[in-house]
């Protein structure tokens, strides 16, 4: 897997320039048309985390490659990706057509509640693709054109307007989805489910064969949580009808994946990472969990 891809990295490679104020601005923002940066004589997107947000219309015949899945889709597609998950766009056809805009954490954190990663569309584990209709496409794609009005021109509180068709953006994707599934803790069994899952995630994605999966038992997040780990155990299970070692079997099988299809890393080195002593430990664990050996699965 490629390493984290900076904004400078981004700039370099896709457009082989560097704004000015690219490392003083904190909050940095811009605004682009996909056939700029993907397509013929352009330099393919590689499969890694970011360290920036970003929202992209896109048009056509498409497959996404999101930690470790992947989706085909033909159509318009509005997809939110954050600087957690790795992930790759791959246009099948060439005249694929879009917009995407790129923003850091500093952009909203001092304009709105909470944390962006809160939002579904932006949460490890989330929905980042939205399926739009005609009407649907229209409407963003105008939001789109507003930011690139916008992005040129001298108006003092440009970036203030900018913010505001991003959150316009963000909205009109969150009401295409029932209100049952936004982010929500009714209780304290709900807190600690979401802690648990935020402190898992945030062990991912692996980018070094010398980084390493650290907390690998239900015992070692409840003393990361400070809690007794029966008290855990119920809490998880009765929020999500799976237990503890379930989420993180299924998170490290989901890692063990992304690992064997896009790095080259031997099985040995996988192992390592994903916090398992020996090798044949890996080997039992991901065959028990897929049926397939990581060999087997890594040709399939």
């Amino acid at each position: 897997m490629a390493r984290t891809e900076t904004l400078e990295d981004f700039y370099k490679h896709k457009l082989n320039w560097l704004p000015d104020n690219l490392k003083k601005d904190i909050g940095h923002f811009n605004v682009f048309r996909l056939e700029d940066c993907i397509g013929p004589g352009k330099p393919p997107v590689q499969y890694s985390r970011r360290d920036y947000y970003k929202i992209s219309l896109l048009r056509g015949e498409t497959v996404y490659h999101y930690a470790d899945k992947s989706i085909q889709v033909n159509g318009t597609t509005l997809m939110f990706f954050n600087p957690q998950v790795p992930y790759t766009i791959e246009p099948i056809a060439e005249d694929s057509t879009g917009s995407f805009c790129i923003f850091k954490e500093g952009f909203f954190s001092e304009r709105m509640k909470g944390s962006l990663q809160e939002l579904p569309m932006f949460a490890l584990g989330g929905k980042p693709a939205y399926f739009l209709n005609e009407a649907q496409d229209k409407y963003v794609s105008a939001i789109f054109d507003k930011m690139f009005d916008e992005i040129g021109s001298d108006y003092t509180y440009k970036y203030d307007l900018l913010r505001t068709y991003v959150t316009e953006m963000i909205h009109y994707a969150l009401k295409m989805q029932p209100a049952e599934s936004l982010y929500q803790h009714p209780d304290a069994k709900s807190r600690i489910t979401a802690v648990f899952t935020e402190l898992l995630e945030r062990q991912f994605p692996i980018e070094s064969p010398a980084q390493r999966f650290s907390l690998r038992s239900a015992n070692d997040f409840a003393k990361k949580l400070a809690v007794h780990v029966n008290h855990l155990n119920r809490a998880i299970k009765e929020t999500t009808g799976k237990t503890t070692s379930e989420h993180i079997s299924e998170r490290l099988t989901s890692e063990a994946k992304a690992l064997l299809k896009h790095t080259n890393w031997n099985i040995s080195e996988i192992s390592y990472c994903l916090g398992f002593e020996e090798p044949a430990h890996f080997n039992n664990f991901f065959k028990k969990q897929t049926s397939l050996t990581p060999s087997a699965y890594r040709i399939v």
